[in-house]
């Protein structure tokens, strides 16, 4: 059964048993004021007679309600009713000889004026009203019926389009998009549906791209390493040269696959990045000493600098990390006699180097996957193209933000925001020394 079936059967039964029940409650009400007006029959008929005073026998008058209008009872009877009825002015019911006797009685100044007919109603006294409430109830029950088609149509349109939608958007159909029309709950799941689509579209090709890029790096080691591996097997290189090529190229595929498997473990359930308070100033003498002698290979100075109660709320390893990867990119985009400074302050720790430094429209983008890794790779020695999306990954895990400045050929700086601490984390400025 579709929903809109499914819909319209649930408003049409609602419907169907508010119309039966509004029937059942009106008959009751017909019946009741039938009734009512029946006893107001009786008594402004008993105040006729006892008005007219006619036909008292023996000081006492006794009719039936027969058709509509009173008629004699015989001596015997009259003698059993009025021995029954209660003295004075009344109205009510008696029973005589298993029989229920509505009646109504009149004193008057020559004697007892008294009016009975039978206490139940008689079908025939409200079947035209039963009619008129009948008719009444089935126009109602179509109108409803007709109501609940309608209704049913237009909730289960846009639900319909909604499950359309998430078929084709399962099957892999990237622009997918229900029309919205009201401020209602299902307009707000069309909205949030749009929302969810649009996402995952941008998702998918951010994905497709990713896998492009990554196949890319992959092939270009391996098309290197088994170049001069069959050229080794034909003893077309030396020895000696073919191995210091394979060498670099497994360092930079090993480099590759390290980076990918560590974008994998972001956002997993086991992927856990403390927010405590971390001293920054320890941080950047850290990152100094492990990369210290790199830098003297290289002809680079490295240097760190802490302003006193640089502080803010992260993991010291993973910040570690983040600062390790910028040193990296820093000292092989640094040529030898140039200049890599680390600087923490407040709840901030950058890190600058003067090599060629970033244009203005490479700088919202630097730390995109493969962004500035596709831009240099035939003009500059890259890495992996994945530390700076690494770096940002790490510090938004804890909170806190990326940002980059710089111009062409005036270096670049890297800087990373934490979050505040609770109290300032009081400790002495150190300027390090240089490697």
């Amino acid at each position: 059964m579709t929903l809109q079936r499914r819909v319209l059967a649930y408003l049409a039964l609602a419907a169907v048993a508010s119309c039966a029940l509004t029937v059942a409650v009106a008959i009751v009400l017909v019946r009741h004021r039938v009734a009512a007006q029946r006893d107001a029959s009786l008594v402004a008929q008993v105040d006729f007679l006892a008005a007219s005073e006619s036909g008292l026998v023996h000081g006492v008058l006794v009719d039936r309600v027969r058709g509509g209008r009173p008629a004699r009872l015989g001596p015997l009877r009259s003698a059993i009713v009025a021995d029954a009825v209660p003295a004075g002015n009344g109205l009510g019911t008696i029973t005589i000889a298993g029989h229920s006797l509505l009646y109504a009685s009149r004193n008057t100044p020559r004697g007892r004026v008294i009016l009975v007919r039978s206490a139940q109603l008689a079908f025939a006294e409200w079947r035209p009203f039963l009619w008129s409430v009948v008719v009444a109830g089935l126009g109602g029950a179509l109108l409803a019926l007709l109501l609940s088609y309608v209704l049913a149509r237009r909730l289960a349109r846009p639900i319909d389009q909604l499950s359309a939608a998430t078929r084709r958007l399962s099957a892999g159909e990237d622009a997918v998009a229900v029309p919205v029309d009201g401020e209602d709950e299902i307009a707000e799941l069309g909205r949030s549906f749009n929302a969810m689509a649009g996402q995952l579209a941008r998702s998918r090709e951010a994905q497709r791209n990713f896998l492009e890029s990554v196949s890319h790096e992959l092939k270009t080691p391996l098309t290197a390493i088994r170049g001069y591996g069959e050229a080794l097997a034909e003893d077309a290189v030396n020895a000696p040269e073919a191995g210091a090529v394979i060498v670099v190229e497994s360092e930079r595929l090993s480099r590759l696959v390290s980076d990918l498997l560590e974008l994998a473990r972001f956002g997993r359930a086991d992927f856990i990045v403390a927010r405590v308070p971390v001293d920054l100033g320890a941080v950047a003498a850290q990152t100094v000493q492990r990369h210290a002698r790199r830098a003297r290979e290289l002809g680079v100075e490295l240097s760190a600098e802490t302003i006193p109660g640089a502080a803010g709320l992260g993991d010291d390893q993973r910040l570690l990390q983040a600062c390790s990867n910028l040193v990296e990119n820093a000292l092989r985009l640094t040529p030898a006699g140039g200049e890599v400074r680390l600087r923490a302050e407040g709840r901030e720790l950058s890190v600058t180097d003067t090599g060629p430094g970033l244009a203005a429209d490479e700088l919202p983008h630097a730390f995109e996957r493969f962004y500035l890794h596709r831009r240099y790779r035939s003009e500059r020695e890259v890495g992996s193209g994945l530390g700076l999306a690494i770096v940002r990954e790490l510090v938004e895990a804890m909170g806190g933000t990326v940002r980059a400045t710089g111009a062409p050929g005036a270096g670049a700086s890297f800087t990373l925001s934490l979050a505040p601490t609770p109290a300032p984390l009081v400790t002495p400025g150190v300027a390090r020394p240089s490697a």
